[in-house]
């Protein structure tokens, strides 16, 4: 007779399978399937929200932060997505993905996104680049794409790593823009920032 655990671990392995099966996939400005792998720019929906994503030097020294040009224009980074799923090509509505700058910094370390320390005057998570070092489960490193309402193409970042740690419970949170000392600041924990990805 099988143990209620092992059913319990079959159904919830099964119940993934399905979910991944069921996520849309995420479309770029020309209505394309976001590729694992191929750089992307991230920018705002709407026109007056800021810039590009791009790293951002909060303390004048590393780590670099998570963060966008103040005026839209040519300038910022692309990035890179990693599915958490094994062996998926495809950006997916829904699903956890590593997100990592294209570019080289001065900084000796990833800049991969990264959950970080919470701004004191705001209370407000930042989003940090780096990697998470908990060696069991490095879920600061994963984010979410969710789809904007019905509005086609349109997209936010959600911090709930749910498939890298399915039985952890989070604060998950919207991600969206902070202005401390004129730069735009990536954080969670308030409103959210509608986006667009375009192929670099």
């Amino acid at each position: 007779m099988m143990s209620m655990k092992l059913i319990g671990s079959i159904w919830l392995v099964m119940a993934m399978a399905t979910v991944a099966q069921d996520s849309a996939p995420v479309l770029d400005t020309s209505g394309q399937a976001l590729q694992s792998g191929v750089d992307y720019y991230i920018k705002p929906a709407i026109t007056d929200n800021g810039g590009r994503f791009t790293l951002i030097n909060r303390t004048d020294s590393c780590p670099l932060y998570v963060g966008q040009e103040n005026t839209s224009g040519p300038k910022g980074y692309p990035v890179t997505f990693a599915p958490f799923a094994e062996g998926e090509t495809v950006v997916r509505v829904g699903r956890d993905q590593k997100i990592t700058f294209s570019a080289s910094t001065i900084c000796v370390q990833s800049t991969a996104w990264k959950v970080g320390e919470t701004q004191s005057e705001t209370q407000r998570r930042l989003i940090v680049t780096g990697i998470d070092e908990n060696e069991s489960r490095p879920t600061g490193n994963y984010f979410k794409i969710n789809k904007q309402a019905d509005l086609d193409g349109i997209y936010n970042f959600e911090w709930c790593p749910t498939e890298v740690c399915p039985i952890c419970k989070f604060i998950c949170s919207d991600v969206g823009a902070l202005v401390e000392n004129d730069k735009r600041l990536l954080a969670l924990d308030g409103s959210v920032l509608p986006v667009v990805f375009e192929r670099a």
